[in-house]
Order: C-alpha cells, then structure tokens, then sequence
C-alpha cells in the first residue's frame, strides 16, 4: 500500500434549496449522513473557497470542493511498455492489475498516471479492466484524438483481444449478440451483463487452440460494452478461465460474485489496427500475449512498431 496525495472533486451546485449536509449525502450515496457530518467538521469541504457548514443552503452556481485526505492505494504493477508512438498517437501495453484510469480507490495506481508523467497531454482513446492486459491507444493532441474518436464511432478501428475460456468450444467460429445493459449485483446494485433489455453488442469469436479442457480465443469485438467479451463468452457458455464475476449464459454468479475489478481471468488485448489520421497509413500495433495465452507453437515475438 503506499499513500497517495489525496484529491480535491470539485461539484458546481445547479439547484439551491438543500443544506450542504443534505446536498453531499443525496448526491454522493458512497457514504452516509454522519460520514459527510464528521468530513465537514473536520474542514474538508469547501463552499465557494471557504470552509463550509453543514447547516448552510446552497444557491444556484456555487462550488463545493470536497478535499479528501490522503488514502493507501493498492500495490499494483506500475510499468509499461510503448508499443508504438508517432505524430500525436502513443501505444503501450498495460499489464493486468493496472487500472487504466482513477476510480475505485485508485487514483495514482494507474496507466493514465504512468504515461502523463513523461506525455503529460496524453488522453486514453479507449479503456481495458484492470484485468485485461494488453495495448492502450493514447491521443497527444486533440487533433489525433478527435479523427480516432471518428473512426471509433464509425466502427472502422478494429480490436482482438486474445481469451482462455472455460470448456472445450466446439464451432470454429462463432458470433454473440446478446444485448448487454445493467443487472442486479448483491454489492453494487448493479453491474452490467447479458440482458434482453440491454443495448446492441456483437463479438466474433474464433478458435485459436483446444487444450484439455479450456479453449483458446481470438475476439474481435464490433461494440466497445463495458466487459463485453467477458460477458459474451460467458453467454456463449465458456466463461473466461478464472472469471470471479461472471456465469454460463452471461450474466453474473448466483452466489457471492466478484466486483468488475477483481482479477483471476485471461483476457489480452493483442491487436489494435486503424488510418492514422495524418498520414493516411494502416497502422496495427501488436502486443505479444502472454505466455498462458500463447498457443503451443507460436514463437515469442517482441512488441511491434509498425
């Protein structure tokens, strides 16, 4: 564990009316009512620069800054690898355990904190799990990162992920469209998974290896849903070897699930390929898998550069 600097989340109140106390505790559910009480009697709220009272009403077009203290994040790998960099674009391979972005108790602990520290204009263009490994597109100008967002929208950036699955997969290949939206978790309230009143997803999936009694995958995914190959492949009755969250037919484990975050599955994100937006030229970026995720004969490659 190792401390962190603490944060300043800065919230602009749009509706007057409620006491700050009343405000904190409906806004952020996260903690309740003493909680908030004992924070804005410690001094750790703020209410236009000066230190706020519970008892004081809002009006419209205020700021409350809530500066919260230095907490212990989680040890977790703190490295990468660049993959690719050229005219505004930065690839680098994320290892498992490493978030991509703060949030859920990780703030410094992550990939986004990494690469600032030596691109500091670095944007994320898209997100892996913490779990997942494998290459993270980063935008250095808004330029890049405005003509990938379009090509991201358009569908014309295509993304395989490499996966170990439970079972023995019997077709070749294979497509999964089950909608994917938010389903009821015992801890969180909600997670998202395989749901007939969730949105459009689509994942191809293809058959790299048979081993004893796990298969190795290649995924292309057509939609970016929040854990959607997780999700498919579980719907598809082969979860992710190790998954602590998800079941056979995609959605969540009947008994005690794991949280989204919580490690143990095999999922790499080992190609990336897209029209670089000033030269024009196909690029694909390449991030060897690991070593479980290898099949039997394939040779250890070191990162591309294309």
């Amino acid at each position: 564990m190792t401390l962190n600097a603490g944060y300043a989340y800065r919230t602009p109140v749009q509706t007057g009316g409620q006491t700050v106390l009343d405000f904190l505790a409906r806004r952020y559910t996260h903690s309740d009512v003493p909680t908030w009480a004992a924070r804005l009697v410690a001094g750790e709220v703020e209410l236009d620069g000066v230190t706020a009272r519970a008892d004081q009403i809002l009006r419209a077009g205020q700021v409350l800054v809530w500066h919260r203290p230095p907490w212990p994040e989680e040890d977790v790998p703190l490295h990468y690898t660049v993959l690719y960099e050229h005219a505004g674009l930065l690839a680098v391979d994320k290892p498992s355990g490493l978030p991509t972005l703060p949030g859920g108790g990780f703030l410094e602990h992550t990939l986004l904190t990494l690469v600032r520290r030596t691109s500091p204009g670095a944007s994320p263009l898209h997100r892996l799990g913490r779990g997942t490994s494998g290459v993270v597109l980063f935008a250095l100008d808004s330029h890049a990162g405005a003509a990938l967002a379009r090509e991201w929208r358009e569908h014309t950036v295509r993304k395989t992920y490499r996966a170990l699955v439970s079972g023995l997969v019997a077709p070749d290949a294979l497509t999964v469209t089950a909608p994917i939206g938010p389903v009821a978790h015992p801890r969180l309230g909600d997670v998202h998974a395989a749901t007939a009143g969730g949105k459009v997803a689509r994942s191809d999936l293809r058959v790299v290896e048979r081993r004893a009694d796990t298969t190795l995958l290649d995924v292309d995914i057509l939609t970016g849903r929040p854990h959607q190959i997780r999700i498919h492949t579980a719907w598809a009755g082969h979860p992710l070897v190790g998954d602590p969250l998800y079941a056979p037919g995609g959605g969540v484990q009947p008994d005690v699930p794991g949280l989204p975050g919580d490690l143990g599955y095999w999922l790499h994100a080992w190609q990336l390929s897209f029209t670089h937006p000033r030269t024009g030229a196909g690029v694909t970026v390449t991030a060897p898998p690991p070593t479980l995720l290898r099949t039997a004969a394939a040779p250890v490659l070191p990162p591309s550069r294309e």
